[in-house]
């Protein structure tokens, strides 16, 4: 995993963040990635290179899923380190995807779409 990676999985969720969410984002959500916990950071990385390898193992057919399924495939990815580096996450953390807000929705869909520029 390398930090690059998870700096610009980082980049594209403020981004979604910054465009999606209704008011004023909550501070941990929007933090630079120098102020973003390590697991957090791994985490990023993780992800990025999961839906890299993804679209790489499908031979770039991946880019062919809907928004919704590109948004659906980064959640679960995200669900699976919360699941790594907490013990006993709260439910909100592990929610399934007709359960997420609608910008948390939009920017997964955002973050896939990122990764799909970087690795074309």
């Amino acid at each position: 995993m390398s930090e690059e990676h998870g700096r610009i999985f980082r980049e594209a969720w403020i981004a979604g963040v910054t465009k999606h969410y209704p008011g004023e984002p909550k501070p941990g959500y929007v933090a630079p990635w120098d102020e973003t916990p390590d697991w957090e950071r791994q985490s990023a990385a993780a992800v990025y290179d999961q839906v890299a390898a993804f679209i790489q193992a499908t031979d770039g057919a991946a880019t062919k899923l809907t928004r919704e399924q590109k948004g659906r495939f980064v959640s679960l990815c995200w669900i699976g380190q919360i699941l790594k580096h907490i013990p006993d996450p709260k439910p909100a953390y592990v929610a399934d995807w007709n359960d997420l807000p609608d910008w948390q929705q939009q920017t997964d869909m955002e973050i896939f779409e990122r990764v799909e520029q970087e690795v074309a």
